[in-house]
């Protein structure tokens, strides 16, 4: 134990950047560069420093250094509805990225209300805040001039398109294809898809629409508008009043994509309940992978959205703006874009792939 450690001990006490100046050999200054991260330090430096720190177990008063940079440390997180398994997961990801960047998260819950996304963007809580992470469903396209905001802001989803802000998205039309896809692959022929939203253009439910038709029209299936049951919303309860609609009108698919993780849920149930069993008389595939979703009955295959990737781009990025960097290697002027890849996770409530084992 270094002489340093022993004082620090001894007076019980948390160690300072004095100590560690002290044990490391070198200024106080210096030690404050590395904490803060300055890039003109030599590394053989930085290391010693970086030791110095792990031995005495020193902690950054981070609160104290984002008041001297004119930062609050703090981050908001707006999305539509923390009740919802995608959004409560993706608002503890955001919040355990952001803590290993020494920030926190104010979650902001806009209750699919157009004022309370403009609240998000435009109301007093800016000025605790140092950025925002956004995910509107009420707002679109027309509305692109409300995010020419102040301060940094990361929007997610696909409600609104523009390369004046940054933008992490997710994979809807390619997760939605291969949903459907797997399902053909199966053995299925009369596929249905389950919360649709008639009209809307943008968003998860027009894109998911759109990649469950083109993996119809890949494998040469028609398109057939008696397999399609809208929902407003996407909750358990839509889920089952929707299969509800079809099977209750003698249109019995077998196999049904439906649009997230709850809705399906809902199938579920209707589908054990008209006394019929899954995946042996109708398959179903779910979207998001909720954590809830392998604990249903029969488990659900669902796609995989990626939010791990989501929320660790959005939470880099808006640091990086937060800083005054560049993320990514972007340009000068240059606005990041990216799309998170998607996957498919097979579980108990499909039939497996002909020819193959029943998937896990």
């Amino acid at each position: 134990m270094s002489s340093a450690t022993s004082a620090g001990s001894a007076r019980g006490v948390m160690p300072t950047m004095k100590d560690v100046a002290k044990a490391a050999g070198v200024s106080v200054k210096t030690v404050s560069n590395v904490v803060n991260d300055y890039e003109f330090v030599s590394s053989s430096t930085r290391e010693k420093v970086n030791k110095a720190i792990n031995e005495l177990g020193y902690q950054v008063n981070v609160p104290a250094r984002n008041l001297r940079l004119g930062y609050t440390g703090i981050i908001s997180l707006a999305i539509p509805d923390l009740a919802m398994p995608y959004f409560a997961q993706l608002s503890s990801l955001v919040i355990e990225e952001s803590k290993k960047l020494g920030m926190r998260v104010l979650v902001e819950p806009t209750l699919y209300s157009r004022e309370g996304e403009l609240e998000a963007l435009h109301g007093s809580q800016h000025s605790m805040i140092d950025g925002l992470i956004y995910s509107p469903l009420e707002l679109g396209m027309d509305d692109v001039e409300q995010l020419e905001v102040d301060y940094p802001l990361v929007v997610l989803g696909e409600r609104i398109f523009s390369d004046r802000f940054d933008h992490v998205a997710t994979e809807n039309v390619e997760g939605a294809k291969h949903a459907t896809a797997y399902l053909i692959s199966t053995g299925c022929r009369r596929i249905a898809v389950i919360g649709t939203h008639p009209g809307e253009k943008l968003g998860s439910a027009a894109l998911r629409l759109d990649g469950y038709r083109q993996g119809l029209e890949e494998a040469g299936l028609d398109f057939d508008p008696k397999l399609v049951a809208p929902s407003r919303m996407w909750h358990r309860i839509d889920g089952v009043n929707a299969m509800n609609s079809l099977l209750d009108a003698g249109v019995v698919p077998d196999g049904v994509v439906a649009l997230n993780d709850m809705l399906a849920a809902g199938v579920l149930h209707s589908i054990q309940m008209h006394g019929m069993s899954v995946p042996d008389d109708i398959s179903v595939i779910g979207f998001d992978n909720s954590e809830d979703s392998q604990y249903l009955s029969p488990s659900l295959t669902s796609i995989s959205p990626g939010l791990k990737a989501v929320a660790r781009l959005s939470v880099r990025v808006l640091k990086d703006r937060i800083n005054g960097d560049r993320p990514l290697n972007t340009a000068p002027g240059e606005h990041v874009f990216r799309k998170v890849s998607s996957s498919l996770v097979v579980r108990k409530s499909t039939r497996s792939v002909q020819g193959d084992e029943q998937s896990i």
